[in-house]
């Protein structure tokens, strides 16, 4: 991704591996502090992706991927049964780290697939890595695809409204939703975008507000309640959000508040796109019904961390800490709400379970 540090333009991932330490842009500290925080092992990398030092379906998968690629070399075993069986425990503790992306899972199991190669140790431990650089490497891939597949669907000077991050710190290397948006910009249709704050992490305020920042995009920070608001107005002329995990019935989980806007540009007539890789599409999962949405704690909802008076970045509580909190994190929109899916793989727009499975199983688009 493109970034601006202390006026100099450079080109950074939001994840990388870099001999056994993996490396990730901490977007808990943004847009405040920029700063590249590095885990030597397994456990810390798991923990890193719990604590949201990275986030985001696509930067999630790579994570675990590493993570995968860390306990292969880590592992203390006298033999290739134990190391196996340690691999695998690993791997299932890593997968369990954010449960609703199904991106984490599936990069989990496909480094796993790859240690199934080879006999010696060593050759399994090369086997994972080299399956870790490959997601790394597919998600590079899906989202230019998906940025430039968007571009038929919005006209010029489209007003767009989006929800959370989706941007290149959410999937390598330029984004879903605003991969997309940023693609109309660099093809001069002078999009503007309407970015939600989404509490309670504030990922569209804190990140979606710095990306476009970097790129010098037009936009407004909006409060999630004002999305009413802007369809009432007629100030909106399509919605494009991602998805963390897209059941076989096209039903998609998403940040929390994605539902609410997808009811809303329905209730008005405005188009509401999910762009994401074909990867979020979980063809065993029949509905949303069936997708585990996960619960974080309540301390995210009682505070917010942001600049302080005295210039420092700290954490302000707004609530009781007696005040008893429900903080689910994602949502479930229904199917009949999404006008198209842009995916690497083309724009998906008569969406049914037929539809979807070719989707999935096609390597030649749509």
């Amino acid at each position: 991704m493109r970034v601006i540090i202390d006026g100099r333009v450079q080109d950074i991932l939001a994840v990388v591996m870099k001999g056994q330490q993996v490396q990730m842009i901490d977007q808990r500290l943004l847009p405040f502090t920029f700063r590249i925080s590095k885990f030597r092992t397994w456990q810390a990398t798991v923990q890193a992706i719990k604590d949201l030092v990275t986030r985001g379906a696509g930067s999630v998968g790579v994570a675990g991927a590493f993570a995968v690629a860390q306990a292969a070399q880590q592992i203390d075993a006298s033999t290739i049964e134990e190391w196996n069986a340690q691999l695998h425990s690993a791997a299932q503790t890593i997968a369990q780290a954010r449960p609703t992306a199904v991106t984490l899972s599936s990069a989990v199991n496909y480094c796993l697939a790859a240690a199934e190669s080879g006999t010696a140790l060593a050759e399994k431990q090369h086997q994972v890595r080299v399956a870790a650089k490959a997601i790394l490497e597919r998600d590079m891939k899906a989202s230019q695809a998906i940025s430039e597949a968007g571009q038929s669907l919005l006209k010029s000077q489209y007003r767009i409204l989006t929800h959370c991050n989706t941007g290149a710190l959410a999937i390598q290397d330029h984004g879903t939703a605003l991969g997309v948006i940023r693609q109309a910009h660099a093809t001069g249709k002078e999009p503007l975008v309407y970015v939600s704050e989404t509490r309670p992490w504030l990922q569209g305020s804190r990140l979606t507000t710095w990306e476009l920042q970097q790129e010098g995009i037009p936009h407004h920070l909006i409060v999630d309640s004002a999305c009413g608001y802007l369809h009432q107005q007629g100030l909106v002329d399509a919605v494009i959000v991602g998805a963390d995990r897209i059941a076989a019935n096209g039903d998609v989980a998403n940040k929390i508040g994605t539902y609410e806007k997808a009811v809303l540009a329905h209730e008005h007539g405005i188009p509401f796109y999910v762009a994401a890789p074909t990867d979020a599409f979980d063809l065993a999962c029949p509905n949303g019904h069936d997708i585990a949405i996960e619960e974080r704690s309540a301390h995210e909802v009682r505070s917010f961390t942001g600049t302080l008076p005295n210039g420092r970045t700290g954490t302000v509580q707004i609530a009781p800490d007696t005040t008893s909190v429900l903080n689910p994190v994602f949502d479930v929109t229904p199917a009949k709400y999404v006008s198209a899916f842009i995916t690497e793989r083309g724009v998906l727009s008569q969406i049914s379970l037929t539809s979807i499975k070719q989707l999935v199983h096609s390597g030649n688009g749509l």
